[in-house]
């Protein structure tokens, strides 16, 4: 706990100098809250008022539980950067209390709305959140908040925060662009990025190369066949090396294409074919086990905060509240995910909420 209470004094107080209640307190209750599943500055002003004096062991609440209004109004000023700082100073204590060195494998960047999170009048654009995920420890690696919703750009600044050295950047459709690819090299690591038909030169070369080993039968690929929950998914990925000249894309090495069928039960299969901009020569084997980790990041952490803290029915939308709070979310989630027990996060959460012996146990597996 007290590396997660240092951590938290490093962010900068943005209230005046008369304010009642401790910042980095109130930081630290709202994330003990969370973990024990609270959601809303409501149940976490509920929370600390029924633990006060179990907090209060650990950091300083000379007046008291703040209310709701008070955590209201400290999420809506706090600057997004000094909590991105905060989380960044959070990845590197975590990993180096497990003994985790620096990423490996694939990393993927996404970015997700938080859906309900808008201001009055503003239900078209939703508050934009980035994150840089690593495939193999289930860890954020990085956390940004983009305050103009351009998603390119925010991921661009996030990158380049995070040690990527030897790793495979994925990433969807909308980063398979120039300046992506030159970002991922700069930082040391290769990319795998999805190509659709909004970067058009350089999918009609990825076409027209996989047309030409087509003709010649000169096509590798691997291919996988799952059956499960009323669904039969078949997913094959061809590999081609790009052609030496005619890519604006820096490092280009390869080309693959992913055909899928997908087909629920008593219903048409759905068919669907994209390609992938390698910077690497990789199997088709390989190459296949690469593209199919980026979901990852949908499939276990977006699935997470969606399902487990109901992030997209959040309705806290003013200022930099919404941005702030899941920042804190993604922190409890990386902290119940390494915490040892071969039970769900949900079921974690219930036991914290029950138990304070299990609530420290949560923070003291961090060493």
């Amino acid at each position: 706990m007290e590396t997660i209470v240092t951590i938290f004094r490093e962010v900068r107080d943005p209230r005046d100098a008369n304010a009642r209640h401790d910042c980095a307190s109130m930081l630290f209750a709202t994330l003990v809250a969370m973990l024990c599943g609270c959601k809303s500055c409501v149940q976490i002003s509920d929370f600390c008022e029924a633990n006060l004096d179990e907090l209060s062991e650990f950091v300083d609440f000379a007046h008291g539980a703040p209310s709701h209004d008070c955590f209201s109004r400290l999420f809506r000023l706090l600057d997004p950067r000094e909590m991105e700082r905060a989380f960044s100073a959070f990845v590197g204590a975590l990993r180096e209390g497990l003994g985790l060195g620096p990423a490996e494998g694939v990393v993927a960047v996404d970015g997700k709305r938080l859906r309900r999170g808008y201001e009055r009048g503003r239900k078209h654009f939703p508050p934009l959140m980035i994150s840089v995920w690593e495939q193999e420890t289930r860890l954020s690696l990085a956390t940004r908040t983009s305050d103009d919703g351009n998603e390119v750009k925010a991921v661009l600044e996030a990158l380049k925060t995070v040690d990527l050295k030897g790793c495979v950047v994925t990433a969807d459709a909308l980063h398979c662009h120039p300046a992506m690819a030159e970002a991922v090299l700069e930082r040391g690591a290769h990319y795998a990025l999805k190509l659709k038909g909004n970067n058009g030169p350089l999918y009609e070369l990825a076409r027209q190369t996989f047309e030409k080993i087509d003709a010649k039968g000169r096509a590798t690929f691997a291919e996988t066949e799952e059956f499960s929950h009323d669904r039969h998914e078949y997913r094959r990925l061809t590999i081609a090396a790009a052609p030496k000249t005619g890519a604006n894309m820096p490092g280009l090495v390869s080309f693959g294409r992913m055909q899928s069928r997908r087909q629920l039960q008593g219903r048409k299969a759905k068919e669907n074919t994209y390609y992938v901009a390698f910077s690497k020569r990789y199997t088709p084997a390989c190459g296949l086990k690469i593209v199919r980790s980026h979901w990852a990041v949908e499939n276990v952490l977006h699935w997470r905060v969606d399902v487990t803290f109901h992030e997209d029915e959040s309705r806290t939308r003013k200022d930099h509240a919404p941005g702030n709070l899941a920042v804190i979310r993604r922190i409890a989630i990386d902290i119940l995910e390494k915490h040892p027990g071969e039970i769900s996060i949900g079921r974690k959460m219930s036991k914290a909420a029950w138990s304070r012996e299990y609530r420290c146990n949560l923070f003291t597996h961090m060493r």
